[in-house]
């Protein structure tokens, strides 16, 4: 592994490396990257192996403008007038793609996530490269957001570490949430798979497609607050109907935590504790306020735990009244509509979020 300072020396060893197949990590506007050549199969197996994650999962790859996008995606006016507004920056446009990359780049239904990122040693390299990057995140999968290279160290084991070739260090990046991700694929109508740091409405809200998609919004919203991790107390309070996906949702949220206990409903037991996350249902509840309090619910606030609470709603009083002394963040999980095909589909999931 070589690691050198970010300048304009870097730009040609950054080129010449992702030309001979290998692994580069370098800075964006929002985290550093692990950039491979995206249209070299044998490098995109490396990037899997290093993220951990099954073959297959999609990459979103970094260009320099729509003009090379064009090359790689079907722009169709919804993503267009997306890359007009918001691009470069801190957005992933998703569209049908024309299937010129390496296998494991695009997702199964065909589709690519595309970035453009506002910043100036990327757009250097890939306009020298002359080919779309991988620009997904530089950590293993669950683990923290890569904001300097020691985020990444600290947290791969020595395998990962020799599949690395070469680092360039940009020092601390700004801690800025991640991309948003839009589709652009559905009747041109956008969908928001993740929430970042730009809004195309006033919510945060996220579909999800499946109950990995879950996970992973759980994985994201962790990385918002785990900052506060034993300075204060965290409440996730979850809403939603019988199998909408709340149980996922904690499930997600344990393997951000870097928990590999196995995570049950504890729909039975009540409560459930997995190392620092607390897990409770107040499903079977009678009096679930007064039941959540003898639980132990202010003892487990002052030792400024991690909780997970299914079928919130039921007690929202009970929870409200820490909301000065707890994080509070209130989850929403709703069965939705299919937006291509019109009708129920039951993998989709709107989730939504906020705080309390």
């Amino acid at each position: 592994m070589n690691t050198i300072p970010e300048n304009n020396k870097a730009v040609d060893i950054a080129v010449r490396a992702l030309k001979n197949g290998e692994l580069v990590f370098m800075a964006t506007e929002t985290v550093y990257i692990a950039a491979v050549d995206a249209t070299n199969t044998e490098a995109v197996k490396k990037l899997v192996v290093f993220k951990n994650r099954p073959f297959g999962k999609p990459f979103s790859v970094g260009v320099t403008d729509i003009v090379m996008a064009e090359k790689y995606v079907v722009i169709n006016k919804t993503a267009r007038d997306l890359y007009k507004r918001f691009l470069p920056g801190p957005v992933t446009v998703v569209s049908t793609s024309t299937h010129k990359l390496a296998d494991g780049v695009e997702a199964e239904n065909g589709t690519l996530g595309i970035r453009v990122p506002d910043y100036k040693f990327f757009q250097e390299v890939c306009k020298k490269f002359g080919k779309p990057i991988t620009a997904t995140s530089a950590n293993a999968s669950y683990q923290r957001r890569p904001y300097k290279l020691s985020d990444i160290l600290d947290n791969i084991s020595e395998k990962q570490k020799k599949l690395i070739d070469l680092m360039i260090d940009a020092g601390e990046l700004p801690h800025n949430e991640p991309s948003t991700v839009i589709d652009t694929t559905l009747d041109d109508t956008p969908v928001i798979l993740r929430q970042g740091e730009i809004k195309l409405k006033d919510t945060n809200e996220v579909l999800s497609r499946n109950e990995e998609n879950t996970q992973n919004i759980a994985k994201e919203l962790w990385q918002k607050y785990e900052e506060y991790g034993g300075t204060r107390a965290i409440i996730f309070a979850l809403e939603g109907k019988m199998g909408a996906g709340k149980t996922q949702f904690v499930k997600g949220l344990a393997r951000a935590m870097g928990i590999t206990e196995n995570v049950t409903s504890p729909s039975y037991d009540l409560l459930n504790t997995y190392s620092n996350l607390t897990h409770i249902d107040t499903w079977r509840m009678i009096k679930a306020s007064e039941e959540l309090e003898e639980l132990g619910l202010e003892g487990l606030i002052n030792d400024k735990s991690v909780l997970a609470i299914e079928w919130a709603d039921r007690t929202i009083d009970t929870i409200k009244k820490y909301s000065e002394d707890t994080i509070i963040v209130w989850v929403k999980i709703e069965y939705t509509t299919s937006l291509s095909a019109g009708d129920k589909n039951i993998d989709d999931r709107l989730i939504s979020w906020g705080n309390i």
